[in-house]
């Protein structure tokens, strides 16, 4: 499930491009999950030796990936941490959601993302309250941020 702490918090890694630059693993970026977002979200080709094919930058590394890609990068991929996916847009929603499938997943937000007109399940931990929808997650975010 997704689990979502708006506001400040702590314990969160706020600059997710610097804990990204110091972090992240090799395999992370060629896993077929990583291989899907940097496709969705930055329109790129992951190669076999991990380089990245841009269609606007050419060749590039990980660390020139957006932030939206790098964040959810690090939540799929490091289990240690809270990170604060608000560098995310709203095309990185779903990603958040398929990641939580997989995984009891804790995030910090600090806007109000558009998880999308379906449904899911998302926890607001500052309300202990489980949403359903949009209807339901704008007004309790909307008090929190």
């Amino acid at each position: 499930m997704l689990n979502i702490y708006f506001g400040n918090l702590k314990e969160v890694v706020y600059n997710t491009a610097v804990y990204f630059k110091n972090s992240y693993e090799d395999g992370w970026i060629t896993s077929t999950l990583s291989k899907e977002i940097i496709k969705d979200i930055d329109k790129s080709e992951v190669l076999p030796n991990g380089i990245i094919q841009s269609p606007v930058l050419g060749y590039i590394s990980p660390l020139q990936l957006s932030h939206g890609s790098k964040t959810l990068i690090l939540i799929a991929n490091d289990n240690s941490r809270i990170f604060n996916a608000s560098p995310c847009g709203d095309n990185c929603a779903k990603w958040l959601l398929k990641i939580a499938e997989s995984k009891d997943l804790t995030i910090n937000l600090r806007h109000i993302m558009n998880f999308g007109d379906g449904d899911f399940n998302i926890h607001v931990l500052n309300t202990n309250k489980t949403v359903h929808n949009m209807k339901e997650l704008i007004p309790i975010a909307g008090l929190l941020v």
